[in-house]
């Protein structure tokens, strides 16, 4: 039985979804072809430390902005910025 979810994706939808998932593996086959290439390079103590510490700062400032959109959303201060909305919806 398919899933009522599922039968109501529009032509526009599928052409969306087939695209990204062609971009997505394109870029795996780039990323793996790019590593490969690389084969023979060494990385030193350093390099690995600061790919180690690159990546979790990177984390930690992604999930950091992301929390603070999520809770920013949730107080209600961004309706109240929103110029297109109209005034007697802003306050209720």
């Amino acid at each position: 039985m398919r899933s009522p979810k599922l039968a109501r994706l529009g032509f526009g939808q599928t052409v969306l979804a087939v695209v990204l998932i062609l971009i997505l593996i394109l870029t795996v086959v780039w990323g793996v072809s790019a590593w490969n290439a690389a084969d023979g390079a060494a990385m030193g103590k350093h390099g690995w430390i600061a790919l180690i510490l690159g990546t979790f700062f990177s984390l930690l400032i992604g999930c950091g902005l992301m929390a603070l959109m999520f809770f920013s959303s949730r107080s209600g201060h961004d309706e109240a910025a929103d110029p297109f909305r109209p005034k007697d919806k802003r306050n209720s």
